[in-house]
């Protein structure tokens, strides 16, 4: 019951439509995954750092601002006149001050990122404003323990601009000291718009739904919003990033959760760029995608199961009938075929047609054996003793260039040899008598036709010819030898600029052994496997499928195989670029 014809269609359809497209439902969402995966890393690296060049760019900008502050004249002439309170009067200090924010105003006009400078003494004595509690504040003392120069945001009312009180900011502090004395004064404070920053950030795309921070060491945001990140998430990633790489991605589970951390360890300070997505808002279209492909699996299999039945119901009971009917003429009972052919209606599908067509194929049969069959046995020999009497154009072309090249230089010894050996090669070719000749006849061929080359090549090919005795006078057929060496040659001369071919006759265990080796470009595995299956499962066809130019190697072991069956065997040795060895042997 298993192997009824419909069985056996819902089997084929099952496995031709149902299985393929689960698969597909299975691979394709995984491929998708892993390319996008490869993508987003990408792209999220190249945008990390492009953020990163432009990070330097600003904060380098503000380094350069406190750096000029600190060595200008201005700024050591106040900070000079500050700490000479007895020689310095009142009203002198006053100018040297108002020069000093004069300058500043100056700077902070000509920035381009509209950066603003306040400058401290120890005692909170500023520029714009005095901050008494200076050594108090937070930043200041992170700034004296830690060494923390740069801050995170916050909103700074000792501004010079109404403006620039009340936005966010981000700034660098510098030490201040005497350039002479080289002792802490105070401090310089260099403040830009957290804006400059955060609107670069927001360009950062992960996804769709990724999150992107600048973060310090303790994972605090450097610009303003939230973390919207699980703290444990976070310091994971903090844990395994500070001791690790500059940049790089973390997996993080949390809640059965999967993160994608990727981060970028910044030259600013201890902070650190991160972006981070779950692999589940990663993958959403593809895991929906997944989702309709597994439901459109179940109904295609649906489908196929009516299918089958349908078209089972339909052609079963003919076809049945028919193959009754195709054991009679097996056995050569055409009258018996008749008797059981089934009876239909119409010829109009296909059933009926292939029906009416064995009909008319039994009819016809007994005449086609009498006529055709005798009429394709005499145009095969014809192809065969074609395929014999095949000569290379190209070769022949190629001599009677290298005869008239010769004979251009006045060398009528070369042209001689040349005609002589061509010559025995077309008396050889032309000799319709047998098919089998003694294997020395074949090797006298072979070196006329290697004569010829050398001529051709003018000293880039050199061939060795190993002949055992005892082989000469063995019966071989003709033209095995000739396409072996010719395709040595060819292959030779593709990533060479020499040729080096050995040929080797000999008796081993009562059998006649072949040797043709090269050190051409030689052939694949998989090439090699399909030569082989070649010859057998089509030895017989493939000794006639010539292409006009040359019988080639699937020829060679064709005719061979359909000669001599199962006494004939070979081997082929091969290694890409190193060359090739093969090897025919006959009993």
């Amino acid at each position: 019951m298993f192997y009824s014809l419909r069985n056996r269609l819902f089997l084929i359809f099952t496995l031709l439509l149902t299985v393929p497209f689960l698969l597909l439902s299975i691979i394709i969402p995984s491929w998708f995954t892993s390319i996008i995966e490869q993508q987003t890393k990408d792209s999220t690296i190249e945008m990390m750092d492009q953020y990163s060049l432009y990070l330097d760019s600003i904060t380098t900008q503000a380094e350069d601002l406190g750096k000029q502050v600190l060595v200008g004249q201005a700024t050591q002439d106040w900070l000079k006149a500050e700490k000479e309170e007895e020689t310095t009067t009142n009203a002198q200090k006053l100018l040297i001050k108002n020069q000093l924010k004069m300058q500043l105003s100056s700077m902070m006009i000509n920035n381009s990122n509209n950066m603003s400078i306040s400058i401290f003494l120890n005692d909170g004595t500023g520029t714009w404003g005095n901050i008494p509690s200076l050594q108090k504040t937070e930043w200041y003392q992170d700034f004296l323990v830690n060494d923390q120069r740069w801050m995170n945001t916050h909103i700074d009312s000792f501004q010079l601009h109404q403006e620039m009180r009340e936005i966010n900011l981000n700034g660098y502090l510098i030490p201040l000291f005497d350039m002479n004395m080289l002792e802490l004064s105070g401090i310089i404070k260099v403040s830009f718009p957290s804006s400059l920053l955060e609107t670069a950030l927001n360009k950062i795309k992960l996804g769709e739904n990724g999150r992107v921070y600048l973060l310090d060491g303790e994972g605090v945001n450097v610009l303003p919003g939230e973390v919207y990140t699980p703290n444990e998430v976070l310091n994971k990633s903090l844990e395994k990033i500070k001791n690790g790489i500059e940049k790089g991605l973390v997996e993080v589970n949390h809640h059965d959760e999967e993160y994608l951390v990727f981060f970028q360890k910044q030259k600013i300070g201890d902070w650190i760029l991160i972006s981070e997505i779950t692999k589940s808002e990663l993958f959403a279209k593809i895991d929906q995608l997944q989702k309709n492909l597994l439901i459109t699996s179940a109904l295609i299999f649906l489908l196929t199961i009516l299918t089958s039945y349908l078209l089972s119901s339909n052609i079963v009971s003919p076809l049945g009938k028919l193959t009754k009917a195709m054991k009679f003429v097996e056995r050569g009972d055409f009258n018996g075929a008749k008797r059981v052919m089934p009876s239909i209606k119409s010829h109009h599908h296909e059933i009926g047609y292939v029906i009416k067509v064995f009909d008319h194929t039994i009819e016809q049969l007994n005449h086609l054996i009498e006529t055709e069959y005798e009429a394709n046995i005499r145009r095969k020999d014809a192809e065969y003793k074609a395929l014999l009497l095949q000569i290379n154009p190209h070769f022949l072309n190629n001599t009677l260039e290298v005869i008239g090249g010769l004979a251009v230089q006045g060398k009528k010894r070369e042209v001689m040899n040349v005609s002589i050996y061509l010559g025995r090669m077309m008396r050889y070719s032309l000799n319709t008598r047998t098919d089998v000749v003694k294997l020395g006849e074949e090797i006298s061929y072979i070196r006329s036709f290697i004569e010829i080359l050398k001529l051709r090549y003018e000293g880039a090919l050199t061939c060795e010819i190993d002949e055992q005795e005892e082989t000469k006078s063995i019966p071989i057929i003709k033209f095995i030898i000739q396409p072996l060496v010719e395709n040595a040659v060819k292959y030779s001369f593709i990533h060479h600029t020499v040729a080096d071919i050995k040929i080797k006759t000999m008796v081993q265990q009562g059998q006649l052994v072949i040797v043709v080796e090269d050190k051409g470009i030689g052939m694949s595995d998989e090439e090699i496997a399909n030569i082989c299956q070649t010859v057998k499962n089509d030895g017989n066809d493939s000794a006639l499928d010539s292409d006009g130019h040359s019988i080639g190697l699937k020829n060679v072991l064709g005719r061979l195989s359909l000669y001599y069956g199962a006494e004939f065997s070979f081997s082929i040795e091969s290694e890409v670029g190193h060359g090739t060895k093969i090897t025919l042997c006959i009993k």
